[in-house]
């Protein structure tokens, strides 16, 4: 049995709460169980150097958690410098995020999608990927309204769920208990169309079989179809 006492293919409760900050064209708070993640989308007229006169826009990602997101006090990060884990999961949200976007469409500018966690308890990326893309689709909102753009960008949308084997079955969505004891954990990314954008899985403890990676997508899919849903309900598209 999990330690929540949830279904192997049960979803903790989600919710995404839209319009939390004044300033930011796109915001929201995602909460999946005691995990929360307050996403805020920054648009700028411009784009990195690199991609000057490209014609292409570009999507980009910031990640961070509050001193006491978990249960001892964390140094900032402000102060110390970036972590590895970091680095690598800002740039997953930002290539999760990008994979939804026709960057033409965009125009030649930059929406930044900060993902600052309030508070962990497993699950944290994936959270951030699927709010991130909450407050991007309501930054994008707010530039058509404007007539900034003239077609949408988003082509489509974007969420990920975390799924492992722990004590021998195929869960779905793993709080803290159950991503510290893993023997197998996981990350899926996949379109709101069930396309794949990126899969992250690692053996913790023990290795897995074809049948259980099988089983393991078909809970992601059911998971993120929920996802979805839920990023439908927060934005009405």
């Amino acid at each position: 049995m999990r330690p929540s006492g949830r279904a192997t293919n049960e979803m903790r409760p989600v919710s995404i709460e839209t319009g939390v900050t004044r300033h930011a064209e796109g915001s929201c708070v995602i909460r999946c169980g005691d995990t929360h993640v307050l996403c805020t989308a920054s648009v700028e007229e411009k784009v990195p150097p690199w991609m000057k006169n490209s014609g292409l826009g570009w999507v980009t990602a910031e990640y961070g958690m509050l001193p006491r997101a978990t249960h001892t006090r964390m140094r900032r990060e402000a102060k110390n410098g970036q972590s590895g884990r970091t680095q690598e999961i800002q740039r997953l949200i930002g290539r999760a995020l990008r994979a939804g976007v026709d960057r033409v469409a965009m125009g030649e500018r930059m929406i930044t999608i900060d993902c600052d966690v309030i508070q962990a308890d497993g699950g944290t990326r994936c959270a951030a990927i699927t709010g991130g893309w909450v407050a991007l689709r309501l930054a994008v909102d707010r530039l058509m309204k404007a007539g900034d753009i003239l077609s949408d960008p988003i082509t489509d949308h974007v969420a990920a769920v975390s799924c492992g084997v722990y004590a021998g079955q195929t869960i779905l969505d793993l709080d803290y208990p159950e991503d510290s004891e893993a023997g197998v954990d996981g990350n899926f990314v996949m379109t709101g169309g069930a396309r794949l954008v990126e899969v992250q899985m690692s053996a913790e403890g023990s290795t897995f079989s074809r049948d259980e990676l099988a089983a393991l997508m078909d809970l992601a899919a059911a998971g993120t179809a929920d996802l979805v849903a839920a990023q439908k309900g927060a934005t009405g598209r």
